[in-house]
């Protein structure tokens, strides 16, 4: 089968967008298809250089987002159609299309080839956000772009019943994957422990982009509490502010890989704030590296955390609930063993190759449609 990736974001970029597309890339090889990707060139990338990238990459231009300049906006140009009519796909797949993806869609169509968009990034919240408003212009654009795709993949209940309540149609439900053999318990280090803990009795962290949507400033009460320390893992926009603001955090600065991998498992207890996940791949991470979680009750985390057996969920927004939940778990180190155990057990085995398999049976279920419409 040969495929277009049209992803907002590739490697080098660290995010979820990036993340997803390169492992459907790579599953895709594994499986013995031909994919292609075209992304944004980054401002940080002006060589076009993918790093660990299994298949060609095309790179077009862009611009970055206002106000946050790690995202980046693709200009219009003629390498897009280039490579559809060079590599002739037999489907093309949409990663959280809005931009790029949307011209994508619209060039599929005119070549009459399917195309699967998958929703990853909640574009509403972000034009709310960082544009000042026009969160219902975002959903008529999404409405446009997911409405013309053969079906739309959302990764979680929540982000599906949100998109069919927004009346985008041929939704279905494609969870993101975890390398559970990265992400481990085993992976626990007690002297990287010792070392981010500086004394305190308990460790507690979040790890994610620093950005106004992800409501880190939360962790401000939780950060106060006797013997806790607090670490933030990540970078953005917000970043020098919630320096200024969680004073009694340690912020490490973004880390990935195996690196990453270590201070997840030495971790007591993961925290993640932001109330607007469409499916949130670090509570996955934390889970797979045997720890429990408190996240926000909206969004992702709903389908992520068992609330009283793999973590808490608590009131979006209130960053006393945060603290409250972090001092329960504090006070019980067999229950955080307890939840961290069954954590563990519940995303083991949703591993890249077993949710890759899952896309392969979508695709295979839009072509066979196709084929019988077509007779």
């Amino acid at each position: 089968m040969r495929v277009v990736i049209v992803t907002e974001s590739f490697p080098p970029d660290v995010n979820g967008v990036a993340r997803c597309a390169l492992e459907t890339a790579r599953h895709l090889v594994r499986r013995g298809h031909d994919p292609l990707v075209v992304a944004p060139l980054g401002g940080h990338d002006p060589a076009g250089v993918t790093v660990d990238s299994p298949c060609p990459v095309v790179r077009v231009p862009s611009v970055p987002l206002p106000g946050y300049p790690q995202v980046r906006i693709a200009l219009p140009g003629r390498r897009l159609a280039a490579a559809l009519d060079a590599h002739r796909p037999d489907v093309v797949h949409l990663a959280s299309p809005f931009v790029l993806g949307a011209r994508a869609m619209a060039a599929a169509a005119r070549r009459r080839v399917p195309a699967i968009a998958v929703y990853q990034t909640d574009m509403g919240r972000y034009a709310r956000t960082y544009l000042g408003g026009g969160g219902a212009t975002a959903w008529r654009r999404i409405r446009t772009v997911h409405g013309a795709a053969a079906r739309t993949l959302a990764p979680s209940s929540a982000a599906l019943l949100d998109l069919t309540e927004h009346g985008v149609p041929r939704v279905h439900l494609w969870p993101r994957g975890v390398d559970s053999a990265r992400f481990h318990p085993g992976r626990r280090d007690a002297v990287l422990r010792s070392s981010l803990a500086a004394g305190r009795e308990l460790l507690v962290g979040y790890v994610g982009r620093l950005a106004p949507e992800k409501d880190v400033r939360l962790l401000a009460e939780t950060s106060r509490l006797p013997g806790v320390r607090t670490v933030v893992i990540g970078d953005g926009p917000s970043a020098a502010g919630l320096r200024a603001a969680l004073s009694e955090a340690r912020f490490l600065g973004r880390r990935t890989g195996d690196e990453l991998a270590r201070i997840y498992a030495s971790l007591d207890i993961f925290v993640h704030t932001g109330p607007y996940e469409t499916f949130c791949q670090t509570v996955q991470e934390a889970m797979a590296s045997g720890v429990p979680v408190v996240a926000p009750r909206a969004g992702g985390p709903l389908d992520l955390v068992d609330h009283g057996r793999t973590g808490l969920l608590v009131t979006p927004g209130d960053g006393g609930a945060v603290r409250d939940a972090v001092r329960l778990l504090g006070r019980s180190a067999e229950l955080r063993i307890r939840y961290g155990t069954a954590a563990r057990t519940a995303v083991e085995d949703r591993t890249w190759e077993a949710v890759g398999d899952q896309l392969l049976g979508h695709y295979e279920a839009v072509l066979a449609g196709r084929t019988a419409v077509a007779a």
